[in-house]
């Protein structure tokens, strides 16, 4: 399995001089709009400016400032993370149905963070107040990491990467991590469960200004470095060998982009549990967008992975008010169906 997703002559000709950027990053700003005015409680243009200069009402403010906002800006943080880690996976292994959850990455970082919710008693009584809210973001990190150099590193064959390999090894990181998460689960007490049950299926709805400020400095550190990967992804599109030749160090990108990966998945599932589906399905709305060229297919999977998950957000908010289902839900109804139909035009196109 190799190469990217080609790019429809038809849609590139259709697209060809048009502003395609302002137009993925006006659709953002209508999703993010929507998703600060729009709830149970519906807010304004009139007072949504308002509270934005420090002149609104308690309650819009309180709404705003305290709920919604936070949610929107972790919501960003998820989808450009989230996004940009499933497309340099794709580039570097040249491999379009790579992801991290596919590799076991966000596996990894879930049983990270699930140690730190279930077993973080044992262990946090001796920190400091204000490290705490460092160590489950970290805990998702460590065990992204982790997860991120043993299939690496069982995945390399002489002197290159095996993708069936680093796919296979995933597959078996699932499971593994699958049965420690179940083992936890198995000896966490009702409180601890209840916050298993609920941060397993994906949820931005419980980002606090903490929260949401680790986890998006952690997230937008990590996608900062992505966005300038566009010229080494390129490079690994013709062949390692080719890219060694061209002048590009192929162990250390790739180890840089596993590094910024573990960090973008590991803070984004440490605060909005497992979500699925987005590193696979934004990179490649991007290519049918964009096209091929990874400069250009980057920016536009982080605004349409941001885009995407607040969408979802808001869309399971709007569903059966008051209640809201988890994000996860949403996602995985989206991207179970586009992996499927993915598989079927590749099995069709005799390239898996």
């Amino acid at each position: 399995m190799s190469g990217t997703t080609v790019l429809p002559r038809q849609a590139a000709a259709r697209l060809a001089g048009t502003p395609v950027f302002a137009l993925l990053g006006a659709a953002l700003l209508i999703v993010a709009f929507a998703e600060l005015v729009l709830g149970p409680v519906k807010l304004g243009p009139g007072d949504l400016l308002a509270v934005l200069l420090g002149e609104g009402e308690r309650g819009p403010s309180a709404i705003l400032l305290q709920i919604r906002l936070p949610r929107a800006v972790l919501g960003l943080a998820v989808g450009f993370g989230l996004a940009l880690s499933g497309c340099a996976m794709q580039g570097v292994l040249r491999n379009p149905l790579a992801d991290p959850g596919l590799i076991g990455v966000t596996a990894g970082a879930a049983v990270g963070a699930v140690s730190v919710i279930v077993l973080g008693n044992y262990f946090m009584g001796d920190l400091p107040a204000p490290v705490r809210p460092y160590a489950l973001p970290l805990g998702a990190f460590i065990g992204g990491m982790l997860v991120t150099g043993f299939v690496f590193s069982l995945s390399r064959r002489s002197g290159g990467t095996n993708v069936a390999m680093l796919i296979l090894a995933g597959v078996a990181v699932n499971a593994i991590a699958g049965a420690l998460i179940g083992a936890m689960v198995y000896i966490s007490d009702d409180q601890q469960l209840r916050d298993l049950t609920f941060w397993s299926m994906g949820s931005i709805a419980s980002g606090n200004w903490m929260q949401v400020s680790v986890t998006t400095a952690l997230a937008m550190a990590a996608t900062l470095g992505l966005l300038t990967m566009g010229r080494s992804l390129d490079l690994f599109q013709l062949g390692e060998r080719a890219a060694f030749h061209a002048g590009i160090d192929i162990e250390r990108e790739k180890w840089r982009i596993a590094l910024m990966t573990a960090i973008a998945v590991g803070a984004v599932t440490a605060a909005a549990g497992p979500i699925g589906f987005i590193g696979l399905v934004a990179p490649h709305m991007a290519r049918l967008i964009v096209g091929p060229a990874h400069r250009n297919v980057l920016p536009a999977a982080a605004l349409i992975g941001g885009a995407l998950i607040l969408g979802a957000d808001l869309a399971v908010r709007l569903a059966v008010p008051p209640t809201e289902p988890p994000i996860g839900l949403a996602t995985s109804m989206i991207g179970g169906p586009f992996f499927l139909w993915l598989l079927m035009r590749r099995l069709k196109r005799g390239s898996l």
